[in-house]
């Protein structure tokens, strides 16, 4: 950075008086701190890097106390950097400010192909930390591997399974599957059986793999008892809250079986604990039936956790949870986000895929469509449903799917707190209903409509261009200055 900004960076320390998730205060004013390591491994060990501030005092209340020697600091600084595997090339700079010196050092984020950045002298899992907050915290085993795993295409899903053998698959299954496979394809249909096997990883040097034990095996928690579905229903909306007897758990149910019968018990176990409600339709004015969730979201949220949970070693013992509170279900699946896809990204671009097989092979059967379709289709049906956008978190070695009921209480904060001012002014340009929505941020632009909009035109503050025909797909609504 400039050292204009650097004495921004300063300036904003005084205001704020706290670290973030990129910026890391030392004092230095005795000499420079010896352990640096577990901040460059967190730092770049993230994609946005990390700024280290030399010469604030956060125990004095952040009081700007300069560094020992601003050339002497940027030597030790270059030191400990040579010691991280790979190594970390800071940017550093530095600034005089009221006879004082300070010292950045800008620590840029690996590629995640390199990645974990660690410290040689603690080796890779001891040396290897993440950026939590405003602290770096060790990583996990299954952190440091998930990165290795990424790094060197290890395709978990078929690895090779003992104790399991030809005669332990449903023959019914695997026929079907070799029958669905052939479909269409001459060359492929020329090939025996039991070359296709190995062809398309059933087997691996004669030895079953995984991925045929959860699509064919009669049973396969026999092998992996705790690769299954932990279902439960909450009487509130955290795990220990107790409903009125006392009950922690209203139901309570391990799904065990195939992906496919997996996904359907636990489609049947949240068909079975929602409620049907008759609404009128705002769209068509009709009367219609509607459950708590739809429950084509529910069945892409529960087939994308099996799908692409990971099945490694290192979470073989972790089964998916799924969580039904009285304002929202959570399904949890092992196996943070795979790759280089980012949250947001979710739904737009192209993902790298964990377990490529098994989806090909649910593919085939036609459990999945395996076209990177089933977040817009979790997104298209909550808007249908007229409820808020699901929610998606990448926790440490955890992926999280919320789905709520109602419009969240973010939601409703946010819409009380709007300045009509500000729509008005948004509004001197004239809007479609869809406009208004997103610029209200409500999934739901009827609602948007109805409660924002319509009391502003009955006080004549904004007009509709088509105002004869309330309800045109042609609406335009527009401020009158």
């Amino acid at each position: 950075m400039t050292t204009e900004e650097l004495l921004e960076k300063l300036n904003m320390i005084q205001k704020l008086k706290c670290e973030t998730s990129t910026l890391e205060i030392k004092s230095a004013q005795q000499g420079c701190p010896k352990h640096l390591y577990d901040s460059l491994s967190g730092f770049s060990n993230q994609d946005d890097g990390g700024i280290i501030i030399f010469g604030v005092d956060e125990k004095q209340n952040y009081k700007e106390v300069g560094v020992y020697d601003p050339q002497d600091i940027q030597k030790k600084i270059n030191e400990q950097c040579l010691q991280m595997e790979p190594v970390i090339r800071p940017l550093l700079t530095v600034v005089e400010k009221n006879d004082k010196f300070f010292v950045s050092a800008e620590i840029p984020g690996v590629d995640i192909t390199e990645r974990p950045v660690f410290y040689k002298g603690k080796g890779r899992v001891k040396g290897s930390f993440t950026r939590v907050g405003d602290s770096d915290e060790p990583m996990t085993e299954y952190e440091v591997y998930s990165y290795e795993a990424y790094r060197k295409k290890y395709q978990d899903d078929i690895r090779t399974v003992d104790r399991v053998t030809m005669a332990s698959l449903n023959k019914e299954l695997l026929s079907e599957y070799i029958m669905l496979l052939k479909k269409d394809k001459p060359r492929l249909a020329a090939i025996s059986d039991e070359d296709i096997y190995e062809l398309m990883s059933i087997k691996r040097q004669n030895n079953i793999t995984l991925s045929a034990v959860m699509n064919f095996s009669s049973y396969p928690q026999a092998y992996f008892p705790q690769l299954c579905i932990i279902a439960t229903v909450v009487p509130g909306i955290e795990i220990g809250d107790l409903g009125e007897q006392g009950e922690r758990f209203l139901d309570n149910q391990r799904i065990e079986g195939t992906i496919s019968e997996m996904l359907e018990g636990a489609i049947q176990f949240v068909s079975r604990n929602m409620r049907t409600k008759t609404i009128i339709n705002s769209r068509t004015g009709k009367r219609e039936d509607r459950t708590d969730y739809p429950i084509t979201a529910v069945r892409e949220v529960v087939l994308n956790a099996l799908v692409h949970r990971d099945y490694s070693i290192h979470t073989e013992g972790m089964p998916i949870q799924l969580v039904m509170y009285e304002d929202r279900m959570e399904v949890r699946n092992p196996g943070g986000i795979y790759g280089r896809i980012k949250i947001d990204q979710l739904g737009k671009v192209q993902p790298d895929t964990r377990n490529p097989v098994m989806a090909s092979e649910l593919e085939v059967l036609k459990i999945t469509e395996n076209r990177y379709s089933g977040i817009p289709t979790i997104r298209r049906a909550m808007q249908e449903y007229d409820l808020q956008q699901p929610e998606f978190i990448d926790e440490r070695g955890n992926f999280v799917v919320k789905l709520y009921k109602y419009v969240s209480d973010v939601e409703k904060q946010k819409e009380y707190e709007l300045n009509n001012d500000e729509l008005v002014l948004f509004c001197k340009t004239p809007r479609t209903r869809k406009e208004i929505g997103e610029f209200l941020g409500l999934s739901s632009v009827t609602y948007a409509i109805q409660t924002y909009v319509m009391p502003l035109v009955e006080k004549g503050i904004i007009k509709m261009s088509i105002p004869d025909k309330p309800s045109s797909p042609k609406q335009l609504f527009y401020a009158d200055f």
